[in-house]
């Protein structure tokens, strides 16, 4: 059963903020940990860098573009009101859709959206870059949503089989996407050829190689390049990794060593359909054939594993949505895996874009990250009916902050043959942070596809959902996740405490707790590396915020 919120009040935990932070008790002792990773930040065994995670390396304030539209210029009406059993007033949709078309067509800039409530029969778009969408105020603007993606675009069928709904993890009813991107997806949709959705298109063979990249290490800021002359400083550009045959990647991946290098591979399709990784990077710098990046590697660049620097989709920047609510019919939950796409806000081949001040209500799934690179989702909420993945990050999401987050106690009971996740992340995405969060319901869903390098801090959560992940779609944990100072209000260990499961993981600071309901065992054998620090004591340690506590280190 869900806290409620005086029941999350008290103790070692104080709530507050409309989307939910977490105060712990004064920290009281530096952790050994922290110090070890201040001598080494890059290429710490156990802990990721993520010190620049976010828009713009993490940037405190977003963007405010000038204002170039009202949507209430383009006919939208804030005249929505719900009936019984449907919603009154105009159809504002097609308005708000024109006015963010024509911003991106006149080069970006701020689309507004007055105070009021307005009903919208389709789903908004935004797929040029520059472009916000602007409400004035998550308690003041609302967006009363009619329709679900099946019914707007058509079924939605999953690449691997079966009779899955691939809505139940993909869209929004606000989606931020490159429009052209955009629009081969939609039609592949439609054509019923299901189509992969990250930055090298339908078919992942969509990209043109810019130069290949000398062997680099973990960690290294600049890299050598065989030949710079497409290269310029700002460009957006995506490191490309191949695995071999050996699967020496996914290995690598995993921390390396004889527990990764006796895990069978082969048969894990789903998984090494992931492959290549494919990582998007700003260059800051070209200097001969020295290349400076905005963010360390991810990983080694090895010659086994063919790096290059590549061009992909071109991607959607410096957009986002501000200052709203999304509220969709509220229907009940679809049984697992059939959601038929009452969706929030998605952001996908996404860069330096975000969501601030927004709160979705009785949608299927709340907040998307997919093949999205650093994008942030700042002081969001989700809420009413329940809802399957409330925060999802897949297909290869990477260097993105969820901080200031909410996830509320359900409104209805769950109905039979439903799940509930909670904060998502799967399909070797790396290097995301989910900071400063109160979770009313769900858990921290490693969701199979050797996710990796992924920091969970500052939250407090009531543990009652559970994992998903087929067996296909290979482990639950590549290297380097990292739990610090998370408070379990229900006392279940699964997916918080990660010791004795993720490899080279560090779980610092967390309540005690004890296994029941999903227990899982470790994909690898062998010895894990990972390490434990003030186990039972959460917020005992400092910093008392792993994400923050980096940022700062990153701007000494």
């Amino acid at each position: 059963m869900a806290l409620s919120r005086r029941q999350f009040v008290g103790g070692a935990v104080a709530v507050a903020g409309a989307a939910g932070t977490t105060g712990f008790s004064r920290p009281t002792r530096p952790a050994g940990l922290w110090e070890e990773f201040e001598a080494t930040p890059y290429t710490h065994p156990q802990i990721p860098y993520v010190g620049r995670a976010g828009a713009h390396g993490g940037a405190r304030r977003s963007p405010r573009p000038r204002v170039v539209a009202n949507a209430l210029a383009h006919g939208a009406t804030p005249d929505a009101r719900r009936g019984t059993t449907d919603v009154h007033g105009t159809d504002s949709a097609p308005a708000i859709n024109r006015a963010l078309a024509e911003a991106g067509e006149r080069g970006g800039g701020t689309v507004l959206l007055p105070p009021g409530t307005y009903r919208i029969d389709d789903y908004l778009r935004i797929g040029h870059s520059g472009v916000v969408l602007r409400g004035a105020g998550s308690g003041r603007t609302k967006l009363l949503a009619t329709r679900n993606l099946t019914e707007l675009i058509g079924p939605y069928g999953s690449r691997y089989g079966g009779d899955k709904s691939s809505w139940s993890w993909a869209g929004g009813l606000i989606w931020l996407s490159p429009r052209a991107r955009h629009d081969s997806l939609v039609a592949a949709i439609r054509d019923r050829a299901w189509p992969f959705e990250g930055w090298t298109g339908n078919k992942r063979d969509e990209w043109t190689t810019l130069t290949t990249v000398r062997p680099a290490r973990r960690g290294d800021r600049s890299v050598t390049v065989d030949d710079p002359s497409a290269l310029r400083r700002g460009q957006l550009v995506v490191l490309r990794l191949a695995d071999d045959a050996a699967h020496t990647l996914l290995e690598h991946m995993a921390g390396d060593g004889p527990g990764p290098q006796a895990y069978v591979w082969d048969d894990k399709t789903k998984l090494t359909s992931y492959v290549p990784y494919e990582w998007p990077v700003r260059i800051t710098a070209v200097r001969g054939r020295t290349v400076t990046l905005e963010r360390p590697l991810p990983l080694d660049a090895r010659p086994e594993w063919d790096p290059r620097l590549i061009s992909g989709a071109e991607a959607l920047t410096d957009s986002g949505v501000v200052g709203l609510t999304l509220e969709a019919m509220e229907t009940p939950q679809s049984p697992h895996l059939l959601d038929k796409g009452y969706n929030g806000v998605t952001l996908q081949c996404a860069y330096d874009c975000w969501a601030e001040d927004v709160v979705v209500r009785h949608v299927d799934n709340g907040f998307g990250l997919v093949a999205a690179s650093a994008c942030t989702l700042r002081r969001t909420r989700v809420e009413g009916r329940g809802s399957h993945h409330p925060y999802f990050c897949r297909e290869g999401a990477h260097d993105n902050l969820v901080e200031d987050f909410r996830i509320a106690a359900r409104t209805v009971p769950a109905p039979a043959g439903t799940q509930l996740h909670g904060i998502n992340v799967e399909g070797l995405s790396s290097y995301n942070v989910w900071s400063r969060g109160v979770m009313e319901t769900g858990t921290f869903d490693t969701h199979r596809g050797m996710p990796f390098a992924n920091v969970r801090t500052e939250i407090t959560v009531e543990n009652n959902g559970r994992h998903g992940g087929d067996a296909s779609a290979g482990p639950l944990y590549g290297a380097r996740f990292t739990h610090w100072n998370v408070t379990v209000t229900n006392g279940r260990a699964g997916l918080v405490k990660i010791d004795t499961i993720a490899p080279y993981s560090a779980t610092v600071g967390i309540s005690e707790v004890r296994e029941f309901d999903q227990t899982d065992v470790p994909d690898f054998t062998g010895d894990l590396h990972a390490r434990v620090e003030a186990y039972g004591s959460p917020g005992s340690v400092r910093p008392r915020n792993l994400y923050e506590a980096q940022r700062a280190l990153s701007r000494r």
